[in-house]
């Protein structure tokens, strides 16, 4: 009974802090405890802000709410119940490591102080007097931390004058480095297609472009992380940024031969990497007929493509 009155009272706090009624919902609310690590035992008053993943929060769950969800309903959690606390700023996303990219297992979600404090005052005389300040300032708090988001973002420069920013992270510096040192050097003129975001998917999408090579993508088509046409050569660049998975093998080659199936251009496969240490991790994995590219050692490419580049070196 207990734990379904802190259930109760989550979606009571939950309405009265304004966020949207497809947020004010069970799994939100036993998110909201999970995020002040308030078990059924505990008074309001004895609320925290800990940094927890989103799988630690399902596990919080389940031990002490009785509530088990699937393990597929993880990015579900994230985006419609825990990712609208942060943009309402009443929680933060990785205030341990700002540069950490949101979809990496290592996130961590934390309730804001501010938030905290009020929460805390809950069934007490103190409640509607800090819950009135709080409203009151909470726009101004959203402001200050999507302006904070701002500040970090990885700036990529896809054209003359013309800037894009992604989430910051290792990630996305190496696709900064992709489109900015890698395309210049070895497809200088190509047209970016589409550029992938670990904060929301569709970074940079020239969807019409893509289009008229054939290509119509479903949305729920893994794209590579970086995609560029080159009109000289009619060539479709298809990159994998790799900093800790994701490299095109036997199995991602036939996935992406699949995601582009229609092109009228043809495809190159290209897996990049920030150093050859890196590399040296997937070397025996990487797929025949693609390519390699490091981005500290940029004007060279690594052709696993046999006897189609068996030709003597020349220093002219």
């Amino acid at each position: 009974m207990e734990g379904n009155e802190h259930i109760k009272n989550a979606l009571k706090i939950l309405e009265a802090l304004g966020l949207p009624r497809p947020q004010r919902n069970e799994r939100s609310a036993l998110c909201l405890l999970a995020l002040l690590n308030l078990t059924s035992e505990k008074k309001w008053a004895q609320a925290e802000n800990p940094l927890i993943g989103i799988t630690p929060m399902m596990d919080f769950i389940r031990n002490h709410y009785g509530k088990k969800y699937a393990p597929n309903t993880r990015e579900t959690i994230r985006k419609h119940s825990v990712q609208p606390f942060v943009e309402a700023a009443i929680a933060i996303c990785n205030p341990d490591k700002p540069e950490r990219p949101p979809n990496s297992p290592d996130t961590v979600y934390q309730i804001l102080p501010e938030t905290l404090t009020l929460l805390k005052t809950y069934e007490t005389k103190k409640w509607e007097t800090y819950l009135k300040q709080y409203l009151s300032i909470r726009k101004t708090l959203a402001e200050r931390y999507a302006k904070e988001r701002m500040q970090k973002l990885v700036p990529v420069k896809i054209a003359p004058g013309k800037i894009i920013n992604i989430s910051p992270g290792q990630h996305s510096e190496l696709i900064k480095a992709i489109v900015e040192v890698f395309a210049a050097r070895f497809v200088p003129g190509a047209n970016l297609v589409y550029v992938g975001d670990t904060g929301k998917k569709w970074g940079y999408f020239d969807k019409e472009l893509l289009t008229t090579l054939g290509v119509t993508v479903d949305e729920h088509g893994k794209m590579p992380d970086v995609v560029f046409y080159y009109p000289e050569k009619n060539w479709l660049l298809l990159i994998e940024s790799v900093t800790h998975s994701g490299i095109i093998d036997g199995k991602r080659q036939i996935e992406l031969a699949r995601l582009f199936t229609g092109a009228t251009a043809g495809l190159i496969y290209v897996t990049a990497f920030p150093s050859r240490s890196v590399m040296t991790r997937y070397f025996r994995d990487i797929a025949w007929e693609t390519e390699v590219w490091v981005a500290d050692a940029p004007s060279h490419l690594i052709h696993f493509n046999g006897p189609r580049f068996l030709d003597p070196h020349s220093d002219k």
